[in-house]
């Protein structure tokens, strides 16, 4: 949840970065887009009837009678300055005394309007050109062009300036009013968004719960189940197993005269013995034993028969595990169970070491092999992650779980953790 706010939040300020830059922009276009229509309307309606064709001869007094008029009549507002071009360059006339009959190298864009009629042009305004120079002390400008024409039909270019700062203004009026439209927006989507992101982790913290639930009742199921089995086969068949051993022992050594049947059936009575360690080391494999109340040495002594019963010579010792507290007696019982029954699977040993110590901070356990041994480096990840699995249980136990193995040189598998 915290997740989605802080997301949605960092969204929602490059969201309005962005909406503002494209709202400013949006604005600016506008605020020219005004003032292009403002001097078309300017053109067409107020300078366009007062052209004579003496004012485009330049003759003094309709340059005067003209500029008594675009005093009065045109420069009013925020326009700072008015020029008309004829189509060659020529400026006709300027409220710049000094720039009239100058000639300068019209643009593509003036010449486009020239050609079109009611067209218009806007642009902020080159101050390094020659025309400009007298403009250069009043900041940054807009100027706008529109074609105007005489009572002959030629075309004249009309030319007004304005300033900047105050298309900058408008475009901050219009963004003003434009701004808290997306904000608001936005806004109101994370304001009904929230809840609904609340109420689906609510649902999926409810559904992942009915899935743990569900988990740990069919993880209980499969303990009982198996549980059941391993107690069935204890109460059944191992004892019957241990009684038929039992009986055979005695059977042997009542056959005094017949010394061959009772070698026969100690040899019998042996095979029983050994079949019932095997049976007592797959129970352990089938239920694990409680640890708590059969202790760890047992179990131990438990998993290290198959071995036993295959020939290896196995060393184990157990120390007191009294006051070890029950997670670090089942990892230890865990990562014991693994390394003995790899040993035994996939090392060929014929001796096998098993030692567990208990120091004043710690439980340590070493497994240790003189079988073939492997190279740890180069073998697949698939289908070997039984120690791996254990050392990441160990590692988030605050233990540590060491591997060492050299081909030919058999393997050992440290472990210590607090006790």
């Amino acid at each position: 949840m915290l997740q989605f706010v802080a997301a949605g939040l960092v969204a929602l300020v490059l969201l309005i970065v962005a909406s503002g830059w494209l709202s400013k922009r949006a604005a600016t276009e506008e605020a020219i887009a005004d003032a292009r229509e403002t001097t078309w309307l300017i053109a067409a309606s107020i300078v366009e009837p007062a052209l004579t064709p003496e004012l485009v001869r330049q003759q003094p007094a309709a340059l005067e009678r003209f500029d008594d008029f675009v005093q009065d009549r045109v420069m009013v507002g925020d326009m700072l300055r008015v020029k008309l071009w004829d189509e060659n360059g020529t400026i006709v006339y300027s409220d710049e005394p000094r720039l009239i009959g100058e000639r300068f190298d019209l643009g593509a864009d003036e010449l486009a309007v020239l050609a079109e009629t009611r067209s218009t042009d806007a642009e902020v305004s080159d101050l390094s050109q020659p025309e400009n120079d007298y403009e250069n002390d009043v900041g940054r400008l807009l100027e706008v062009y529109a074609r105007v024409t005489l009572p002959d039909g030629r075309p004249l270019l009309f030319e007004a300036y304005y300033s900047y700062d105050t298309v900058a203004g408008r475009s901050a009026d219009v963004l003003q009013a434009f701004r808290p439209i997306p904000i608001a927006g936005l806004l109101v989507f994370m304001a009904l968004t929230i809840p609904l992101v609340w109420v689906l982790a609510r649902r999926l913290d409810e559904a992942a719960a009915e899935r743990e639930r569900l988990l740990v009742a069919a993880v209980e199921a499969s303990d009982a189940e198996r549980r059941r089995i391993a107690r069935d086969l204890h109460d059944g068949v191992v004892q019957h197993l241990a009684g038929i051993s039992f009986g055979a022992s005695a059977t042997a050594r009542e056959l005094e005269g017949s010394p061959e049947l009772a070698r026969r059936i100690e040899t019998l009575g042996t095979g029983v013995r050994h079949s019932l360690r095997a049976l007592r080391s797959l129970l352990v494999e089938i239920y694990p034993p409680d640890l708590r109340t059969e202790g760890l040495a047992a179990a131990l002594d438990d998993l290290v028969a198959p071995a036993t019963a295959a020939g290896v010579a196995v060393d184990l010792q157990v120390a007191d595990t009294a006051g070890v507290r029950d997670e670090a007696i089942a990892l230890t019982w865990r990562v014991a169970q693994e390394a003995v029954r790899n040993a035994v699977r996939h090392g060929n040993p014929t001796e096998l070491h098993v030692r567990v110590t208990v120091t004043d901070h710690a439980v340590q356990l070493v497994v240790a092999d003189n079988g073939v041994g492997f190279d740890p480096a180069t073998v697949p990840r698939e289908g070997h992650l039984g120690l791996r699995s254990l050392r990441d249980l160990v590692v988030d136990s605050g233990g540590t779980l060491v591997l060492d193995s050299v081909p030919g040189t058999g393997t050992t598998v440290r472990l210590e953790i607090a006790r």
